[in-house]
Formats: C-alpha cells, structure tokens, sequence
C-alpha cells in the first residue's frame, strides 16, 4: 500500500510540473523534483517578508534629499567637500544631494526649473540670475574670495603700476577677468586701452601655452588652480600680484567676490530651520577645508574638482575659500557688484539687485 501511495504521489508531481513547464518536465522527473522543492523552499522563506513592515521602509539612501545643491568644478566648491564627505557617511543633519558641473551654463536651467536649490555660482551670475528670475533667488553667503593672480617669470613687478608698457595675457574678455583689471588699473591710474596692451585668450589653457613660448618675463593673469599648474610647468614662474589683495587697496569696505552660494527664496523661506541647519555645516565644512590643507586635497581630487591632490593641496591655501554671512557679505558683495556695474552694467543684469538679493542681511 505505501508503495503505490509513493508511486502516485510521484506521478502527481510529475504531472504538474508537466503542466507548468508546456510539457518539458515530463521527460525528466528528478530534474523536475529538484526544482520544485527549490521553489517550495524559496516560497517559504520569502513569503513572511511582506508582512515585515521595517523591510518595507526606505533606508537613508533611499530617501528624497532635503536639499539638491549644484557645484562647479572650481574653488567656488573646495570648502564643501567636508560637508559633501559627511553627507554621505550619514553625519549630517539632513541629506544633501551635491552634484558637480563643468561650467556654469549647465546650471542656469536647472535652477530656473527649481530641480535644484542651491547653487555655488560666480558672484555676478547670481546678481544676473536675481534679475532673470524676478528675485527668486537669494545670495546665502560668500563662499570664495578673488582667485585671481599676474604671474611672470620675471622678478621686476611689484605693482599695478609696474604692469605699464606690457602685454599681459589673460583669460575672459568679456567677463569678470576683464572687468576686474580694468578696475584695478582704472584706480592706479592707468588706461587699459593706452598704458598697456590686455591680450585676451580664449581659455587659461591657451594662456598656459603662450607662457611656455615666451620670453623670460611675459606677464599673465591666471585664476587658481591654474596657476599653480602653471608653475609646474613653466620655469621660474610666480605669482607677483595678487589681485585680491590688490582690490582691498583701493575699495577697502568692498571685497573681490569670485563665488557665492546662491539659494533659492522659497526654499530659505519654506525650510527655513533645515537651511539655517545647512548653513552651519557648510560654515563648518570650510572652516575644515582650510585647517586641513592635505586632508581637503585629497577629497578635492576625490570629487573631481582637481584632477590631482598634490595641485589641490598647493593651490588650497592661495583660493581664498571663506564662509562669509549676513551684513558683512552684503557689505562686501554690493560694493563688487557696484564697481563691476561701474565698469559694464550687463555683468550684473543690467542693474544691482535689490536688498532682499542679500539673505539674512
């Protein structure tokens, strides 16, 4: 009798996994047995698992960022790797999602459509981004000083001044570079279009290449990390002005702005206790980055702001990354864009952004 039960049983399950196979399990019964207790083990260990309600609920990695920040591959970004580094270890008070991009153009859109709400943006980008948006967006802080440097291989220049008579090769006709010499020549008394000749390139790369043919003593303008590139491969090059310094000599209650973080109003407003929660960390992130020169080189190479850490750690100290807030950013920042209006009103938007431009001032 238990014979023929075992037999039957047998032929039962080889019968049904003919009928879930179309017939191809028929011819092989054992292969077909193995399967099915397979399956039957699968089924039950995965079938109480639904019913688990905390392996339904999303982990930190899978939950929405509180804020979606934009960053471009430059110093406006070194002082947040910390910050970017401990948002992904789980140590920050909300997620942030930081996302990196090559130029600024490719940043522009995307706040316009509010798929992001932080942005660390060029200073006059901003003040242009304030007009084209009716005042939707907001200036939170300061983030890097100037960047700017004349370089030369030659040991004779000291000053403004000293840059009479040369040719000086520099990047960004048209854009801030340009304004900025100009200001800076203006108020030491120099003509740009007379005292001296303002070779402009198209790229720093192409002014890296001009310095390597030429003759001992050719001057430049190169913004940081370039320039300490720039001295590893041209010889007996230096830093000779720094312009930030330079700007403080003539405009001392302004400041040489290169970057700002830009947020927008509605989120300032909306997640008010989350931003001001932001703002600490990021404050602290940059305070990090620049007690901690080698550490920060390597998370700037990590993030693909610099390509190598070496270079990261050598231009570091020389990109002016600061965290600077409330009335002393407005003071600072308004009292640039004024001297960059002064010199072409459409780097600002065509006029200086209101006194809502400045958060918390």
């Amino acid at each position: 009798m238990k014979k023929w039960i075992s037999v039957l049983l047998s032929l039962c399950m080889v019968l049904a996994m003919a009928g879930c196979a179309g017939g191809a399990g028929a011819s092989q019964p054992s292969s077909a047995q193995e399967e099915t207790f397979e399956a039957q083990q699968a089924v039950q260990t995965e079938a109480p698992a639904p019913a688990e309600a905390p392996a339904e609920t999303p982990g930190p990695e899978q939950t929405e960022p509180e804020f979606r920040i934009a960053g471009l591959k430059g110093p406006t970004t070194m002082g947040m790797v910390k910050l970017m580094k401990d948002g992904e270890e789980g140590k920050t008070a909300h997620k942030y999602q930081v996302e990196m991009f090559g130029t600024p153009d490719e940043i522009v859109p995307l706040l316009k459509k509010g798929e992001l709400d932080m942005a660390a943006v060029p200073a006059n980008l901003a003040a242009n981004l304030y007009q084209k948006l009716e005042g939707q967006v907001q200036a939170a802080a300061i983030n890097t000083l100037g960047v700017l440097y004349v370089v030369s291989t030659g040991q004779d220049i000291h000053s403004i001044q000293d840059l009479a008579g040369r040719t000086v090769y520099s990047t960004g006709k048209g854009t801030t570079p340009e304004y900025v010499m100009n200001y800076l020549l203006e108020k030491n008394g120099l003509d740009p279009s007379k005292d001296l000749t303002l070779e402009y390139k198209s790229e720093a790369t192409e002014v890296l290449a001009t310095l390597k043919n030429a003759e001992k003593g050719a001057v430049a303008v190169l913004p940081q990390p370039y320039v300490t590139a720039a001295q590893m491969q041209v010889e007996g090059l230096e830093p000779v002005l720094d312009l930030t310094e330079e700007w403080n000599k003539v405009s001392p209650d302004s400041a040489l702005v290169t970057g700002v973080l830009l947020v927008r109003k509605e989120v300032a407003e909306q997640k008010k206790e989350a931003f001001e929660s932001f703002l600490s960390e990021y404050k602290n992130s940059i305070e990090w980055v620049n007690a901690n020169v080698p550490e920060a080189a390597q998370l700037v190479a990590e993030y693909g702001i610099v390509a190598k850490a070496p270079i990261a750690e050598k231009a570091l100290p020389a990109c002016n990354i600061t965290c600077i807030a409330g009335g002393e950013m407005k003071e600072k920042l308004s009292g640039y864009l004024a001297a960059l209006f002064e010199q072409e009103p459409k780097a600002v938007g065509g006029k200086l952004p209101a006194d809502d431009f400045y958060y918390g001032a």
